[in-house]
């Protein structure tokens, strides 16, 4: 890689092909994070013929000129297409589901696991039976909670606890919505029980958590 010009030149005579390279990163560490994070292999490759192909590279190329124009506004723009890059990433990895790790995204991309999630995902403070997340997926209990597993890394009920506990933790960085009413919102009639399920999640009670994040 030339530091210069940011090009690369891979091959010999006739057959040099020139690349160039473009990073940056997308901070996770917060929110459902973790949740992508385990879900997203360790590399991901777009193909030119891919239906993102061309508006992967119409961002790339949006990205690479803000940076380099210095307008004003240049790293708020670059933010947002940088989202919009991953957007599409996201989007290659569901459309080549086999090659993905257990997780979160693996299920959404099986068809006959999407609409449990989707219900998961859209009331989380409903309380979710497995038969009634069978029955969205048009399964069996038994053959919903092994197909779930292996697409997910874990059991439909465990994956919804932790959903939960993700959106608890985040309400509790980013607002001072009463303990008490946050535990109702994710499904809890009592805030002992949810204290005690999110400090066996987590590590430590709810409150502890609010303290620790904002300080």
């Amino acid at each position: 890689m030339d530091p210069g010009t940011g090009m690369a030149r891979i091959g010999e005579g006739e057959d040099v092909v020139c690349v160039s390279g473009v990073s940056g990163h997308i901070d996770l560490s917060r929110d459902s994070g973790d949740l992508l994070r385990r879900a997203l292999p360790e590399l991901v490759r777009v193909r030119a013929d891919a239906a993102e192909g061309p508006v992967l590279r119409w961002l790339v190329g949006q990205l690479a000129g803000e940076m380099t124009a210095g307008r004003a506004g240049a790293l708020f723009a670059a933010d947002q297409l940088a989202q919009l890059i991953l957007v599409q990433v996201l989007r290659v990895c569901l459309t080549e589901a086999d090659g993905l790790p257990p997780g979160w995204l693996r299920a959404l991309a099986d068809e006959r696991l999407a609409p449990a999630l989707r219900l998961m995902h859209g009331d989380p403070a409903h309380p979710w039976t497995l038969e009634e997340l069978a029955h969205a997926a048009a399964m069996s209990r038994t053959t919903f909670a092994v197909r779930f597993k292996e697409a997910a890394g874990e059991p439909p009920l465990t994956y919804l606890l932790n959903w939960r506990m993700t959106l608890a933790a985040r309400a509790l960085r980013q607002d001072a919505t009463p303990v008490a009413t946050l535990a109702r919102s994710v499904g809890y009639t009592s805030e002992s029980a949810f204290s005690n399920a999110f400090k066996r999640t987590v590590g430590v009670a709810p409150r502890r958590y609010r303290d620790t994040v904002r300080s």
